[in-house]
């Protein structure tokens, strides 16, 4: 009884704390995230005031918290919206993984952490935050704007790389064999297809199944699917994350919409507790020393972002200012970068990854934001003139 009403204490604060901080965001107008992280940091080892009972919780939360994340995130698109994504951005697609993946394994190499922190680092500097972008694009009024299909074209080639990335990182840090690692990659290949397929040719019965005129029963049905398929994914080498995706790619129409308006308060909730787990694992001594390294590594990541965007904007024929709109768009970092270096971290990649990763997303998930803020009225300048 002792130690139950100790985590409820630890617990409720932790998500006071993280509503006071969120209040705080809102008005200063950054993303909540950087927060969330510098109060796990506060709350892990090493921190000012270290959890005694609820980091195992807190742990199980942060899993729901990836699983939700995902999953919504995938119900943003539909299984034909990424085939047309697949075979028309593929070029800008690749630019864009070949510009900002190079930066964070270049740099682990350099700093002799090996090949398998080389790949884990790649996914931190290569992947924009979908959920920080999208709320840039919101805030600004640049929905509308002809270069916003560009980039949410990047953002899902992003999202379909990953889900191949994401298999192979986890082989590479299981230790497998080259042998049991090539049979890892074809089930994840194997399980992204067949789910791609029975999306795109069974989709209608799938929300036929899901569907439900009862909100309850509806979020039920959506998260309980969610949570098996993760489950199966995991089994199959497959990240659970991309599994909960896979799900949300399947669900379209007005039932992703609804699905999407019941879950996301409670993907917020647990994603609030997946960073401050991350930042729970961080130990602050550490990231001072790492923190000029990140600087110089966002500010790389802000060039090749803001290079990629130009390019698929330009090959798409929009003009200048909405090529700059795109590519600062694109700086952010966030959910996912986060999730790769957790799984870095848990596996023991290098000790120091998990700091790096942690300022380096500090950085950009609160300038990619302020940044897009600061040169609106240049951008506007640009197309006055042109």
């Amino acid at each position: 009884m002792h130690e139950t009403a100790i985590l409820f204490l630890e617990f409720g604060a932790v998500l006071l704390g993280l509503g006071v901080l969120g209040a705080l965001a809102l008005r200063v107008g950054i993303s909540p995230i950087p927060l969330y992280l510098i109060a796990g940091v506060a709350f892990g080892t090493g921190g000012v005031l270290p959890l005694a009972t609820s980091e195992e919780f807190i742990s199980v939360g942060a899993e729901l918290g990836v699983v939700l994340l995902l999953l919504t995130l995938g119900l943003e698109y539909n299984a034909d919206e990424l085939m047309t994504s697949l075979t028309g951005n593929a070029r800008a697609g690749i630019v864009d993984l070949v510009l900002n993946a190079a930066p964070g394994a270049i740099c682990a190499l350099l700093l002799g952490w090996g090949p398998v922190a080389a790949v884990a680092m790649a996914g931190v500097t290569y992947a924009t935050s979908s959920g920080i972008t999208a709320k840039v694009l919101s805030d600004l009024g640049w929905i509308g704007n002809r270069e916003t299909p560009t980039v949410l074209s990047l953002l899902v080639f992003e999202d379909l790389t990953m889900a191949i990335y994401l298999p192979v990182l986890t082989t590479m840090l299981a230790g497998l064999s080259l042998l049991n690692g090539a049979i890892a990659v074809g089930i994840a290949l194997i399980t992204v297809s067949v789910v791609l397929i029975v999306a795109l040719k069974f989709g209608r019965l799938i929300e036929a199944f899901v569907s439900s005129p009862n909100s309850e029963v509806l979020l039920l049905k959506v998260v309980g699917l969610a949570l098996l398929v993760a489950g199966l994914a995991q089994q199959l080498q497959v990240s659970a994350a991309v599994g909960a995706f896979l799900v949300g790619i399947a669900l379209s129409g007005e039932l992703a919409e609804d699905a999407q308006a019941l879950l996301a308060p409670l993907r917020d909730l647990f994603a609030a507790v997946f960073f401050v787990f991350f930042g729970l694992q961080t130990d602050p001594a550490k990231i001072l020393p790492v923190a000029g390294l990140a600087a110089l590594l966002a500010l790389v990541s802000m060039i090749t972002k803001l290079l990629t965007g130009i390019y698929a904007a330009r090959r798409a024929g929009i003009g200048k200012a909405g090529q700059a709109r795109a590519g600062i768009a694109l700086i952010p970092r966030g959910e996912f970068n986060i999730v790769i270096a957790g799984l870095a971290v848990g596996a023991g990649a290098h000790p120091d990854l998990g700091a790096l990763a942690a300022a380096y997303v500090l950085i950009l998930a609160a300038f990619g934001p302020l940044a897009a803020k600061l040169v609106q009225p240049f951008i506007t300048a640009i197309a006055k003139r042109a």
